[in-house]
């Protein structure tokens, strides 16, 4: 396959976005149809999607034993699908909480985490202007998440639901690390996300039953929202971003995502209610700004190697 075009790249990220945009909103629905929350409810939500996503998947078992690459591409997926694993956990959980809007924010913060770890780790260097922009776009984050504390105090422990999201986008960015290098090893997208969610399904399934949390007799509602997570925000979402990061910088990706909260928060006011105040639209002006920023910074966006499909 032939080195995309910035345009097709641009678009799949905006598909993706859309998608994992109405993930919160998945979840929120879920628990509130089963009027349950906290860290059981959570880790049966994250490890149902992974579990269907990974049910969908099963045929491509087949040909992945066709891929003739290192070994070391399969302990990357599979390391990959450990750090999905513990950042839904994480994440999910810290919508029982605190506010979509904060959530979906603090989540997103990773581009700050994947400069620092590729800088260390894969010893790769970044614009001043990438620097300048992702600076501005975690202020604008900032202050949608302290304008956020009107809805935020309606929930039982903000605080926590916060460091939760905020760690939730510390895994992640070992996520997307972990899963570019995997696919510069040799395996395809469609591949790596095979391994990936498998291995992410396996370590998930056990948890809930340590809270006492069982995976039947819930509304037929909640199955519905769990499979819409499997499909919009797992295959699609989840994928457009593991797609994309073979063909641009994951800082650029996790920038990209950043446009997440803005959407959630969207889709939190016309289905939940939640009003967002006038510096969480500020906030939002200032992020999206950011975010363009460093993308106009970025050296070199488009990869040149191409895609094994």
């Amino acid at each position: 396959m032939k080195t995309p075009s910035v345009w097709q790249v641009g678009s799949i990220l905006i598909i993706g976005v859309l998608a994992i945009a109405m993930t919160a909103i998945f979840i929120r629905l879920a628990t509130d149809t089963a009027r349950i929350k906290g860290v059981g409810f959570s880790l049966f939500l994250a490890a149902s999607r992974l579990i269907i996503a990974a049910v969908i998947l099963l045929p491509t078992w087949k040909s992945l034993k066709q891929q003739k690459v290192p070994r070391n591409a399969y302990y990357y997926s599979i390391a990959a699908g450990f750090t999905l694993a513990l950042h839904f956990a994480t994440w999910i959980t810290s919508l029982s909480y605190t506010s979509i809007a904060a959530s979906t924010v603090l989540v997103t913060t990773n581009p700050i985490w994947i400069s620092i770890l590729s800088w260390i780790g894969f010893k790769e260097t970044i614009t001043k202007t990438t620097i300048f922009g992702i600076l501005i776009a975690f202020l604008g984050g900032v202050l949608v998440a302290f304008g956020d504390n009107a809805a935020s105090s309606n929930y039982s422990n903000p605080l926590l639901g916060n460091f939760l999201a905020l760690i939730g986008a510390m895994i992640v960015s070992f996520y997307f690390l972990l899963g570019r290098e995997a696919q510069r090893k040799g395996l395809s997208t469609k591949h790596y996300i095979t391994v990936a969610y498998s291995a992410a399904a396996i370590v998930l399934f056990p948890l809930p039953f340590l809270f006492g949390t069982r995976y039947t007799g819930y509304p037929n509602e909640v199955y519905l929202y769990v499979f819409l997570m499997a499909i919009f925000s797992q295959l699609i979402g989840h994928t457009s971003f593991n797609w994309a990061i073979r063909w641009i910088s994951p800082i650029l990706v996790s920038l990209a995502i950043l446009f997440e909260p803005i959407g959630a928060s969207f889709f939190g006011y016309l289905i939940f209610g939640e009003i967002p105040s006038n510096i969480v639209l500020l906030g939002g002006f200032i992020l999206l700004f950011g975010v363009a920023i460093a993308v106009i910074g970025t050296r070199n966006p488009i990869a040149s190697e191409p895609d094994k499909i």
